[in-house]
């Protein structure tokens, strides 16, 4: 939906502007055209904060999901999707698409996300996002990422993933805060990897279905796609969800391990 954001979080460099170019009608159809092409099994599409649409570009990145599919229907669709402004019934169009992963960002815990994030995005709000996809539509793995290193407690960190679960949120994924200029705010804590190993144990021992968690780890990480993979192939065939095994920072199922 461009590369212009309206929004202006203390932590992101991307370009904003509360008047951005209006979408380009034939977007859903050519993204779909060149993912047919290139034959991924896997997509995520990112997206930029619009709030000067009415519905948030909802029915945008739905007619994206919607084309995707119809071009190759065997292609698992992962959406980072923006709050909606917290119009619920946005986040459930999206949720409704042939969609498989829907993911929100909530970034940081909830006493910091007033300093963090723009002011037009809440905790509660992104939780309710999130908690909507999944009421909407069972079947979807929802997915969300926090970042470390902008001063959060431990005891505020393991109530963020308490909300989380509450939530149904089936995974998380933990990175490092990186100041992307100088312009932006400081790192506070350049987190240990032990820190970060502690919490996927934390997370997975409360029942997400995958956590990565490392210092260059980022929402979109190729380990928890792959797992995330065959979790839902493994759903569609109705046989559970695969047993996974940690080899240095990829996750591997049992059945890639057999390859």
């Amino acid at each position: 939906m461009g590369d212009t954001c309206t929004r202006g979080c203390r932590f992101c460099s991307v370009k904003t502007n509360r008047a951005p170019a209006a979408l380009d009608p034939n977007e859903p159809e050519n993204t779909a055209e060149a993912i047919s092409r290139w034959g991924l099994g896997y997509v995520v599409l990112t997206t930029v904060d619009r709030d000067d649409l009415p519905d948030g570009g909802a029915y945008h990145l739905s007619s994206t999901v919607e084309k995707i599919k119809q071009k190759s229907p065997k292609t698992l669709v992962e959406c980072l999707s923006g709050d909606f402004r917290g119009n619920l019934e946005m986040a459930k169009v999206l949720a409704s698409s042939p969609l498989d992963v829907f993911a929100h960002n909530m970034e940081t815990v909830e006493d910091l996300t007033p300093h963090i994030r723009d002011r037009r995005a809440t905790y509660r709000q992104s939780l309710a996002v999130l908690r909507t996809a999944k009421e909407t539509n069972p079947k979807l793995v929802t997915k969300t990422s926090l970042m470390l290193g902008f001063g959060e407690s431990d005891e505020q960190v393991l109530q963020t993933l308490r909300d989380l679960r509450e939530n149904k949120v089936d995974v998380v994924t933990f990175g490092q805060y990186m100041r992307p200029t100088k312009r932006h705010m400081k790192v506070v804590e350049y987190v240990r990897p032990e820190k970060f190993d502690h919490w996927k144990d934390v997370a997975l021992d409360m029942g997400f279905l995958y956590c990565a968690s490392g210092p260059l780890v980022r929402s979109s990480y190729k380990a928890g796609e792959a797992f995330i993979e065959n979790v839902i192939k493994k759903r569609k065939r109705n046989v559970g969800v695969p047993r996974t095994v940690e080899i240095g920072d990829e996750a591997f199922s049992s059945k890639e391990l057999t390859k």
